[in-house]
């Protein structure tokens, strides 16, 4: 199946409607909805996981818990904080079972183990060799500035800046208030900007 293929995600309305047509019977939008969530859901996995095995469990609790429940949805419009929500009680319960393994975090742009070879940023012809490789560069420093993060940090970074979830909508679905969203992004913020600031080795 198609994998990521960048950070921008789809405008909160296309999984409203989805979802509405989804739970209407129309099984194009079923399979079409399951893709967008089986993106979404996987990245998200990795930034709350830190492991790749519990990120997959996540990501398959999320498509089986979507196809489920969708026709009982009242809200579409609330669809991507359940999604995620789901997604990060799944790591929890995971991260439960492996409290006595180390932690291994992933990078955010991971392919899946049964993966097809397919990139999730596919160079563009327009930019030079040079240009690429600054970019390239420029993202390993990122990821790896990400990874250094506490993993609730890591989770609000990921759920606001590359999903546009609302203020309001990455407190419901961290279970914290809007203070602390705030507070945990602008402390995010900060580490990134220094991790990113230091000379690169």
């Amino acid at each position: 199946m198609k994998k990521v293929t960048g950070p921008v995600p789809p405008p909160a309305d296309v999984y409203a409607d989805l979802v509405r047509e989804a739970a209407g019977g129309d099984p194009a939008a079923m399979e079409r909805l399951l893709t967008r969530v089986q993106e979404v859901a996987w990245r998200f996995s990795v930034a709350v996981c830190g492991h790749a095995d519990d990120a997959e469990d996540a990501m398959q609790e999320a498509l089986l818990k979507t196809y489920r429940y969708t026709s009982s949805i009242r809200e579409p419009e609330a669809f991507r904080p359940w999604l995620h929500r789901t997604v990060k009680n799944a790591c929890l319960m995971n991260r439960r079972k492996r409290v006595h393994e180390p932690p291994r975090l992933e990078s955010l742009d991971q392919p899946r183990a049964d993966g097809d070879g397919a990139t999730f940023d596919p160079p563009d012809p327009r930019r030079n060799p040079e240009q690429l490789v600054a970019n390239t560069r420029l993202k390993g420093r990122l990821q790896q500035a990400m990874r250094g993060l506490p993993p609730s940090q890591r989770a609000i970074v990921f759920l606001r800046e590359m999903q546009g979830l609302s203020t309001r909508e990455v407190a419901q679905v961290m279970g914290i208030s809007e203070d602390n969203v705030k507070t945990r992004l602008s402390r995010a913020r900060k580490a990134l900007q220094t991790a990113l600031e230091r000379p690169a080795r």
